[in-house]
């Protein structure tokens, strides 16, 4: 039989723990319970979100996939509740973002990494990223493209004209693999010998190619790949 979260131990009820211990105590499940309020019939605020995250294999990336309408197949989540969980995803991505863009440096395919995460890893469907480097200094991260990735696809003019328009001096271009699959496609390497080729009479060094897959990634310069 379902007890209702009032009825619980105060130390057991999330806003009441948040209150005495901070926010650092609450596990993921109360953290979503306070976000959403109440539970249903069968459960709890606090047990509909264990169902929830269960379902998202306990993974904020994989949770951060799922759309509104994902989230209001359960008993329980409605709209309005739908986009309180949403929203605090989104909050979580910007201020990663915010976090990774006070690195004004790149000294490793790991912070590329870092900076291009916040936009990159929960995505379901392929994206095109660039890093814009300026005398050795970030200068700004732009979408170049999104959908199905091959050198057909993405516009190297677009990308060039990008690159001249910001007055690079280097860059690092990324794309994601939904699938989880890390390994660089032939398309893959296609795609980065006709960008290098194409930088090569602009004086604009291409610096890595990154392949993003959750939170793995594998790096063009590391492998000797460019």
């Amino acid at each position: 039989m379902k007890i209702p979260i009032n009825q619980w131990s105060k130390d057991d009820r999330p806003r009441e723990k948040l209150l005495q211990k901070g926010v650092a105590a609450l596990s993921n499940a109360e953290l979503i319970a306070i976000l959403i309020g109440s539970g249903n019939r069968e459960a709890s605020a606090v047990g509909l979100s264990q169902i929830i995250l269960n379902d998202a294999a306990n993974n904020w990336h994989q949770l951060a996939k799922w759309s509104l309408n994902d989230l209001m197949q359960y008993k329980g989540i409605g709209e309005a509740k739908a986009i309180s969980i949403l929203a605090a995803l989104e909050i979580g991505r910007r201020r990663n973002l915010s976090e990774a863009l006070e690195q004004k440096t790149i000294r490793s395919s790991q912070e590329a990494f870092n900076l291009l995460a916040p936009n990159m890893t929960d995505k379901s469907i392929e994206e095109f990223w660039v890093i814009i480097m300026k005398k050795n200094t970030v200068s700004g991260i732009e979408q170049v493209h999104q959908g199905g990735l091959d050198s057909s696809l993405v516009d190297i003019r677009l990308l060039l004209k990008l690159l001249l328009e910001k007055e690079a001096t280097a860059f690092i271009v990324a794309h994601n693999h939904p699938s989880g699959n890390l390994q660089a496609s032939e398309a893959d390497r296609n795609l980065t010998r006709k960008i290098k080729a194409a930088v090569a009479y602009l004086n604009i060094q291409l610096l890595d190619h990154l392949i993003i897959a959750g939170n793995s990634y594998y790096s063009f310069a590391d492998h000797n790949a460019l």
